[in-house]
């Protein structure tokens, strides 16, 4: 099955790749609907509508959002794998890769019925912990976890979604185990962080600078390659001595695998346009995400290579969706 992934999505982004020739092809020519698998408010719901405001100025046609949320973001996907109009588009998260290796029957098939169109932006993951922890630093809680693999708990925003995984990945590489508590939602888990409830959980660097800042968690490590500008002070989980966790937040579009290849082209083209537009790079800057745009075939692969290594995760932990 994880062949299959990787050789359907790869084939794909190549055949897309191919007609990449020159292309008189106008898009937009009406309204285009980009989908959202989240509530207004959220990161990806800020970028979403940053994006299309830019696409707007850009093609002077009207760019709407609309929030579909529940079931980890299947709803929203299989909204966008079934449109035929050519201007319904997916504007999602990591949680597409996730979605995708956990729930073992969904209403499309990622691989085949959406293509990964492009990536604009990419942000660490940032582990925190409750601010009256006694480790204060990543080898210290490996050390307490390994005294008793029940002392420790961590939260996120629900079983088997990407706050999870990112954790137990964690957790897999340091040998180590803690108590999963899942919530709905990932804002609730960071309330009880900072309540003292439980004591770790994970965020992007949007979700977790203010409180950073605030002196309401303390924060372990994030998953960049370098010290990030908006918290200079936190250490890479490299430098905490974990080289190899590599788990990022990424933010891109997506569209049906039906749209004609020279209109792919074309919408591919004009996102990145934008990408390079200054105030959405304020915007991103803002919330800690980089502007990084990853052409159809490198973020085909990512995906394929993600929805991979999370299947195997899966697997090996019995982790079931709710």
């Amino acid at each position: 099955m994880l062949q299959r992934f990787l050789a359907t999505a790869i084939a794909l982004a190549a055949g897309s790749a191919q007609a990449q020739s020159p292309t008189a092809t106008h898009w937009p020519t009406k309204t285009v609907r980009i989908v959202v698998p989240f509530a207004a408010g959220s990161f990806t719901d800020i970028a979403a509508r940053a994006l299309g405001k830019e696409l707007a100025q850009q093609t002077g046609q009207s760019f709407v959002i609309d929030n579909r949320t529940g079931a980890g973001g299947t709803i929203a996907n299989d909204l966008v794998a079934k449109a035929t109009d050519n201007h319904t588009l997916l504007f999602t998260d990591g949680s597409f890769s996730v979605s995708s290796a956990l729930y073992k029957k969904l209403p499309y098939v990622p691989a085949r019925d959406l293509l990964a169109l492009a990536q604009v932006g990419e942000s660490p993951a940032v582990l925190v912990a409750r601010t009256g922890l006694p480790a204060k630093d990543l080898k210290a809680v490996v050390a307490l976890a390994r005294q008793d693999p029940s002392a420790l708990s961590f939260g996120s925003g629900g079983q088997g979604s990407s706050g999870h995984l990112a954790v137990a990945e964690w957790l897999q590489q340091a040998g180590v185990e803690m108590v999963h508590v899942p919530y709905k939602g990932v804002a609730a888990a960071m309330a009880d962080v900072m309540g003292q409830r439980i004591d770790i959980s994970i965020g992007s660097v949007g979700s977790t600078q203010a409180l950073i800042k605030d002196g309401r968690v303390q924060a372990l490590a994030h998953s960049g390659t370098q010290r990030h500008p908006l918290m200079p002070q936190v250490p890479t989980f490299s430098e905490a001595g974990f080289p190899n966790y590599k788990v990022t937040y990424w933010f891109g579009l997506m569209v049906p695998a039906s749209m004609p290849a020279e209109m792919r082209n074309a919408v591919r083209s004009q996102v990145q346009q934008a990408s390079n537009a200054r105030g959405l790079g304020e915007i991103f800057e803002r919330s800690g995400v980089s502007l990084t745009f990853l052409d159809t075939a490198s973020f085909t692969e990512r995906i394929a290579g993600e929805v991979v290594a999370w299947q195997r995760l899966i697997d090996k932990m019995g982790i079931k969706p709710e």
